[in-house]
């Protein structure tokens, strides 16, 4: 059957669709208010990114000489990087907006956002002092000059551009760099109840005489402006360097990549913005966007809470697993019996104490782990270091190519080699994303194994705030599976064959067929036939070409998918099978689980992997079944709340409107619900 042309949404203004339900939450009334200004952070910061990867790899493909068709889902290179423009202009005054309105709603709550033309006298001397204490000493000013090149500006950090005027025209020009060690938010003493809070930017203005006094000038004046480069990593083919040293050039080479966006105040001079423009060597292939006063409002993620906990979401209490007990082995009560904790509902403390409980006893021999993103304060990483000083054989495959946190995973990766962790540095073209750990134990002079998969980072502080499901098992088949994936991490040129797990790159996409035609067989012989699916983002075109062929067949298709999503529900034909919802809400939805009705005998899965092409094709992914039946049920019953929800569910349809899914049922809030659900269970 012909399928619809618009068979499916480019995934960049997919993309951009999800960061505007991001923004949708920083418009929300219902959300306490110090965390609307977070979520502003949040929409921020998710921008910065985009245009450092997606936006750069599309404006790399234009200077190809590319169309890009092919690549892009039918949109030429260079019209979707001037749509991208676009949409991004448009969300940018739509978010300054929302922020005038968050700070008239913090002055109702007595909480005062002040700028350097609002300081009140018994200020005056605070910001002063806080002045030449903490910002003069570390501050970086760069004057402008004809015959000085001016230097790379930094990726992402925010620059002051002074204009210095005088009456006889000759204009002098001065950057100020707002380093990011700098508290970007200074609370003021209070006055009368009254809470104030003033920004660095707007220190540096009232202090702008301060800086510049061996200058003579009329008038002065400070604009801000960002540069976003390139995020791309590019790597040197210099044998005779370790992987770490080329990787660590690569990430100090990205600070001073190729420009991709600059953003400006928009109330800046003319003259200025020119002159800035030439000696910057910006031109039209990057997206010149004009802002508002304030950039780089990802900080907004850290606005103080000034101790208004009625302004902030109630905190949880992470729950314990019933029948999983933080007082006795972990080792022996999985013996018995699979387990799931599903952070941040429950505590992240159970993988910190099978860690702990590994290296500290004496029948354990081996502990292999995989690691994608590490707290900064790791206990993973301790736990570790302690296991191998008591003498096991720790092996640790650490993906040192994690974007944005390759730094960090250095540090920890040399740290934990010099402390004689067998460390792994990935697969040669392919990114290790799995989540897994497996340890060996000596019982009865055999070996047993216990471990557990996940479906996120190993990593205390993201536990807090993301939503993700740990499988702790002493399945014994599923656990050989789990230490062939590690025998290729170490031997990549042997393939292996897996019984229980589905893996990327060699499997994850037949295997995915399979179980998708076996639906499309039932549905076509009247049988039980569903999926139902949760992802963080779907563009793999070919995964989206089954789900169609499914739909065509009758199968009924369940999707909730929080970020992008690049299938067009609802079209007959071709997908009037397929629903989707997103959910946005206090946590980040981070959980990928596949449900197959396999004709009323579901089979159950959750995963490392989205069904994006570099999850199937170029990544170390790891699917793990689930066979525990209270599991089972457990995760059925999960869904279910999730898809439910009408109070954060947004519907995601062919027009990419973000409409709230509204009906007229009891109101189910999924995030809240499923705490409801662990506390009665």
């Amino acid at each position: 059957m012909t399928k619809d042309k618009n068979e499916y949404v480019n995934r960049e203004l997919s993309w951009l669709q999800f960061n505007a339900r991001v923004l949708q939450e920083a418009a929300d009334v219902a959300v306490p208010l110090i965390e609307r200004l977070r979520f502003l952070g949040i929409f921020s910061n998710n921008l910065d990114e985009f245009f450092k990867v997606r936006y750069a790899t599309v404006k790399r493909i234009d200077e190809a000489g590319k169309g890009g068709k092919s690549e892009l889902g039918g949109i030429k290179a260079s019209d979707l990087l001037e749509e991208i423009t676009q949409i991004v202009i448009d969300q940018q005054t739509l978010s300054l907006e929302i922020l005038e309105e968050i700070g008239k709603e913090l002055q109702n709550e007595n909480i005062f956002i002040i700028n350097e033309t609002q300081i009140e006298g018994g200020h005056h001397d605070f910001i002063k002092n806080y002045f030449y204490q903490e910002i003069s000493p570390a501050l970086v000013v760069i004057i402008l000059n004809e015959n000085i090149a001016i230097p790379e500006l930094k990726d992402s950090a925010s620059y002051l551009v002074v204009k210095m005027s005088n009456s006889n025209g000759a204009d002098q020009f001065a950057l100020i760099e707002i380093s990011r060690t700098m508290d970007r938010f200074i609370v003021l003493p209070s006055i009368a109840e009254k809470d104030y809070i003033i920004m660095v930017d707007d220190v540096l203005r009232y202090c702008l005489n301060d800086i510049f006094n061996i200058f003579k000038y009329d008038e002065i004046c400070a604009h801000m402006i960002k540069i976003t480069r390139d995020g791309e990593l590019d790597f040197d083919s210099d044998l005779s360097k370790s992987f770490i040293d080329k990787l660590s050039k690569s990430v100090r080479n990205r600070q001073i990549g190729e420009p991709v966006r600059f953003v400006y105040d928009k109330s800046i001079d003319e003259d200025t913005l020119d002159f800035l423009l030439e000696i910057m060597n910006i031109d039209s292939k990057d997206s010149i966007i004009p802002g508002g006063r304030y950039h780089n409002r990802r900080d907004y993620m850290g606005f103080p809470s000034l101790g208004r906990t009625d302004l902030l979401y109630e905190k949880i209490k992470p729950l314990p697993v019933k029948g999983l007990s933080l007082e006795e082995s972990i080792f022996k009560t999985i013996a018995h019996k699979d387990y799931l904790v599903y952070t941040p509902y429950h505590t992240f403390s159970y993988i910190v104490k099978f860690l702990r409980e590994a290296a500290l006893d004496p029948k354990v021999k081996t502990i292999k782990i995989t690691i994608y993103r590490l707290a900064q304060i790791s206990h993973v990483a301790s736990s570790l270091i302690n296991a191998a000083k008591n003498g096991k054989e720790v092996t640790v495959s650490i993906e040192l190519r994690a974007r944005f946190d390759e730094a960090a995973n250095i540090t920890y990766a040399e740290q934990m080699q010099a402390e004689g962790v067998n460390m792994l540095f990935g697969v040669q073209g392919l990114k290790v994303h799995c989540k897994m750990c497996v340890i060996e134990r000596e019982e009865d002079d055999r070996i047993v194994r216990y471990g557990f998969i996940s479906t996120g980072n190993f990593n205390e502080s993201t536990a807090k705030i993301y939503t993700d499901f740990t499988l702790l098992t002493a399945n014994q088949k599923v656990l050989k599976d789990v230490n062939k994936v590690f025998n290729f991490l170490e031997v990549n040129y042997k393939v292996n064959r897996y019984k229980h797990l589905i893996t990327s790159p060699h499997y994850t996409k037949s295997k995915l067929f399979a179980l998708i035609d076996k639906e499309i067989e039932n549905a076509q012989n009247n049988k039980v036939a569903y999926i139902k699916l949760k992802l963080n983002s779907i563009s793999s075109y070919k995964m989206i070409d089954k789900l169609y062929e499914a739909s065509r067949a009758g199968v009924k298709i369940q999707m909730i998918v929080r970020g992008i999503c690049c299938i067009v529900p609802g079209i007959k034909g071709m997908s009037e099978n397929i629903e989707i919802i997103s959910i946005i809400d206090k946590f980040l939805e981070h959980t990928r689980l596949y449900i197959f009705a396999n004709n009323d005998q579901p089979k159950i899965f959750i995963s490392s992997a989205d069904w994006m092409t570099r999850n199937i094709d170029t990544r170390v992914e790891v699917t793990c079944p689930i066979y525990d039946k209270d599991i089972k049920k457990e995760l059925l019953d999960l869904f279910e709340i999730c898809w439910k929800d009408n109070v954060k569910a947004r519907i995601i349809n062919a027009t990419q409107d973000n409409k709230y899914r509204l009906n007229g049922d009891k109101k189910i809030r999924a995030q809240f619900e499923t705490y409801n659900y662990y506390l009665k269970n």
